[in-house]
């Protein structure tokens, strides 16, 4: 008798249809899929006590045709859109539903619940791709001259609300045209690239530097985001973004040497020095603005010799998360150097992983058991390490004698190649999910040391207590001082406005905890009312000057960004969208 194969759900791999709204909230590439495998789908059916009978059928998949009412009235005139299309030229300017949506839409799980049932948020009147910085000088100062509020777009994968149009106006696409490396300086060891560029293009220039540049080495940008597929460089420099490799490398606002700007205040470029003593840094005040003082239109940034060949991975099974803490803090502080990648995860992200990764019920599994590291109780670090040869094997070595000093067991450099196959690609899961009414979103956090069990232990009470909720917690970037926390949170929801509940509810539980409001993901509009609680009077005082210097007249990303004009954060709204069929 032939095996009967377990039931496997119509998980979708074709890519939306074009004009969707699907094609509009989907996470990354239309043809990109990655879907749960037997193991975390009988976790899911088991937690939400759900059977096969469930995922037989979808529900709000966004197939419809992308069309909004007319009902809410434009900001701009006939006469301010001539002028802007006389700017950047007729094929440059968009007043079509669908790009209006595209490009007015990040991806919030509240963005992405509304478009899935036809609707949308709030939305530009004119889309507007600009094809240098004189196109954005001359944009900016005719919508300071007529108070026309100025948003912009980069790769679109904002999680905070940052891309939302609360009032209007215009939104700059940067990625269309704005997407040029400008300078290769391999003496000063820089690139410099407009701000539009996406991640994966900057990085393959420079991985092929020896044949486009005729460079000695290959070269790395060392920024690799989750996002990194679908994100530009200044998304990385306006929200400060940081990246899997960060441990190493640096955050996206470490790499940054020089930035250019258009503010409805003037026009300026920051010097490329390594350092000077020349006052506060301007250069510095711009970064994670999130175009709320100007439009970032260039940036110089550090590069790294590309040696993957000298890249030692490693991982290690904890009896505890205590113990795996403490092996990443001696690593962060041992002053040998960091590894380009370093992670742990909690007990139940642990769990999981060994699902999602097919490790679970392996003889590598039953071998951890029975070594005494139990399941909900153990914890797996993976990383690896890079750059010069010695210097890699040397942290490779220390690292090891510190996870074994702390009970850590090594598991080989297996699950980091497992992880290492699919680190860009767990996001693609969350359509798979959201199609059989699962909601999984993230919310993270810098923390210090003394204060991220306090941050870890309360923040995972609450999201514990709403019955069947799944918590998965990991540490991805490593600090002298402390690291990040970077909680996932997986359940069913009757309604969005049950789980905005939940949501803003985690957010004052990470800063009441000791958390900070954002590691890196900036704030957007969506985190952006705990501003002042968070930072005190004194500092948002400082910000709101910066801001009044810059954008005298309120235009550049208005609506509540970092803290300013403050107001209701931006809601889903219904009336302006209906479906077509």
């Amino acid at each position: 008798m032939k095996k009967k194969q377990p039931f496997q759900p119509d998980w979708r791999k074709t890519p939306p249809e074009p004009l969707s709204f699907r094609s509009i909230f989907k996470w990354g590439a239309p043809d990109g899929f990655k879907h749960p495998n037997h193991g975390l789908y009988e976790l899911l059916k088991s937690t939400f006590s759900m059977n096969d009978g469930h995922f037989s059928t979808k529900q709000n998949e966004g197939n419809s045709t992308v069309a909004v009412n007319k009902k809410t009235p434009a900001i701009l005139s006939d006469e301010q859109i001539q002028t802007l299309e006389n700017i950047v030229g007729k094929t440059n300017i968009n007043t079509d539903d669908y790009a209006r949506v595209k490009y007015s839409t990040g991806k919030t799980m509240e963005e992405i619940a509304l478009l899935r049932e036809g609707g949308t948020g709030p939305l530009c009147d004119l889309v507007v791709h600009p094809r240098n910085k004189d196109d954005i000088r001359q944009i900016v100062a005719y919508a300071h001259e007529q108070r026309i509020p100025v948003y912009t777009f980069g790769g679109g994968s904002s999680v905070t609300l940052g891309l939302t149009p609360v009032k209007g106006g215009i939104t700059l696409v940067m990625s269309t045209h704005m997407n040029k490396i400008t300078e290769f300086n391999e003496t000063n060891q820089t690139i410099t690239a407009e701000s539009g560029i996406m991640g994966p293009e900057l990085e393959q220039a420079l991985n092929r530097a020896p044949v486009l540049y005729n460079s000695k080495h290959p070269y790395t940008c060392g920024h690799f985001p989750q996002s990194f597929e679908f994100s530009t460089l200044g998304g990385w420099i306006l929200a400060k973004g940081s990246g899997q490799q960060s441990s190493y490398y640096g955050d996206a606002c470490d790499m940054v040497i020089s930035q250019e700007y258009v503010t409805p205040a003037g026009s300026f470029k920051t010097m490329d020095y390594p350092s000077t003593a020349t006052g506060p840094m301007v250069n510095d005040i711009m970064k994670g603005s999130e175009g709320s003082f100007g439009i970032l239109v260039s940036a110089t940034m550090k590069i790294f010799r590309h040696m993957p060949q000298n890249r030692h991975r490693f991982s290690f099974i904890f009896p505890s998360f205590a113990d795996a803490v403490n092996a990443c803090r001696d690593i962060s502080q041992g002053e040998f150097g960091m590894p380009s990648v370093l992670r742990i995860s909690d007990p139940e992200e642990t769990w999981i992983g060994l699902k999602q990764h097919g490790i679970e019920g392996t003889v590598l599994d039953k071998i951890i058991t029975y070594k005494g590291y139990k399941p909900m109780e153990r914890c797996l670090m993976i990383g690896h390490t890079e750059g010069e040869a010695s210097f890699s094997r040397g942290v490779y070595r220390s690292v090891k004698k510190i996870c074994r000093h702390h009970r850590g067991m090594t598991l080989t450099g297996y699950p980091v190649r497992k992880w290492e196959k699919g680190k860009f690609a767990d996001p693609y899961m969350r359509e798979d999910l959201n199609d059989f009414g699962i909601t999984i979103d993230t919310l993270e956090t810098g923390v210090t040391w003394d204060r991220l069990h306090k941050v870890h232990l309360e923040v995972r009470e609450f999201i514990k207590s709403r019955p069947q909720t799944l918590c998965l917690t990991h540490c991805s970037h490593f600090y002298s001082q402390g690291t990040n926390l970077y909680f996932i949170f997986i359940g069913k929801f009757q309604s969005t406005a049950e789980y905005k509940a939940f949501q803003v509810e985690i957010i004052d539980r990470i800063e009441r905890s000791g958390g900070s409001l954002s590691h890196h993901h900036g704030v957007g509009k969506m985190i952006s009312p705990l501003m002042e609680r968070h930072l005190g009077k004194e500092q948002m005082e400082v910000l709101k000057a910066l801001k009044k210097h810059f954008d005298p007249e309120n235009i550049m990303n208005p609506g509540g960004t970092l803290g300013f004009d403050p107001q209701e954060p931006p809601g889903i709204q219904q009336e302006n969208a209906k479906i077509s069929g």
